[in-house]
């Protein structure tokens, strides 16, 4: 039975992830009053990408190659540790936030390298960005995760899912890790998934020199990166709320919320994207100082 859970839950995050990008995207174009594309385009994009061949680099090694299928094996296993879609826990398939953390920047780890591997101008460039962003990205989420666990008394997210009180400690850690999603997700203010400017992007970069099946690999584990994440934030801020039903409508409030953070902010300068996560850095310690000061 809990193998058969475990299966429908991996085909439901993985089959509902493209479709949450769709509606931000859709939500964002009807606040600017656009037409723009439906919800559905995701979708379209992922099935003509699996549908073409592919082009690599004639310097390009293993590495590159096999990068895309460890980006998304590590994204695959990071979400399938996630405590959600049932209101009991499983305790031989829920692991620990940090182990979560560790599958992401394995993933993260490969993709840097395929994008130096090619031996390509851009990729290099979006490596070094993308790692220059990860420095602070990750000890942000290590902060707020130690603001959880000191609530919980335990990483387990298990455990987390169950507990029923929200402290406002852990509002203020769901807050850094909202903008640390922004940050991991390719999102304005950090970056931008709707350019391919050389001197903005950081992910699109990275990718740039991949194609077909392996694109589509990459674009899908930034999918279920993003859902992910959501998913998180929803099990810190309501605990408890473990069905699809109040999952649904969580991920549907944090892509509103994202959606009009992106409509309302410009796209920063590199070295101003410190300042976004220094300050989600503050709300994660603001967060252990509260549960310090017991307030």
């Amino acid at each position: 039975m809990e193998y058969l859970f475990l299966i429908l839950k991996v085909i439901i995050f993985i089959g509902l992830a493209p479709l949450l990008s769709g509606i931000i995207t859709r939500i964002k174009n009807n606040l600017r009053f656009r037409k723009g594309p439906g919800i559905w385009q995701p979708y379209f994009n992922l099935f003509k990408l699996f549908r073409k061949d592919e082009v690599v680099s004639e310097q390009a090694s293993w590495i590159f190659r096999s990068a895309p299928y460890i980006v998304f094996a590590a994204t695959l296993t990071a979400l399938m540790l996630v405590p959600a879609l049932t209101a009991w826990p499983l305790p031989i398939f829920t692991g620990d936030f940090l182990t979560i953390i560790f599958l992401l920047s394995l993933g993260r780890f490969f993709l840097a390298l395929a994008g130096l591997d090619p031996a390509a101008t851009f990729g290099g460039m979006g490596s070094s960005r993308e790692m220059f962003i990860a420095s602070f990205v990750e000890p942000v989420v290590i902060l707020a995760i130690f603001a959880v666990s000191l609530t919980a008394e335990t990483t387990n997210l298990a455990i987390i899912a169950a507990f029923k009180a929200m402290h406002p400690a852990t509002v203020l850690a769901a807050g850094a890790l909202l903008l640390v999603t922004l940050a991991e997700t390719s999102r304005i203010p950090i970056d931008n998934q709707e350019t391919h400017l050389e001197l903005t992007m950081i992910h699109e970069a990275l990718i740039l020199e991949y194609s077909g099946r392996s694109l589509g690999l990459l674009e899908l584990a930034a999918y279920m990166k993003q859902i992910l994440f959501f998913s998180l934030i929803s099990l810190i801020v309501f605990p408890g709320w473990n069905d699809l039903a109040s999952f649904l409508l969580k991920w549907l409030a944090l892509g509103v919320i994202v959606a009009v953070v992106e409509i309302s902010l410009a796209k920063m300068r590199l070295f101003r994207a410190v300042d976004w996560l220094s300050f989600a850095g503050i709300l994660a310690i603001m967060a252990i100082m509260t549960l310090i000061l017991g307030v």
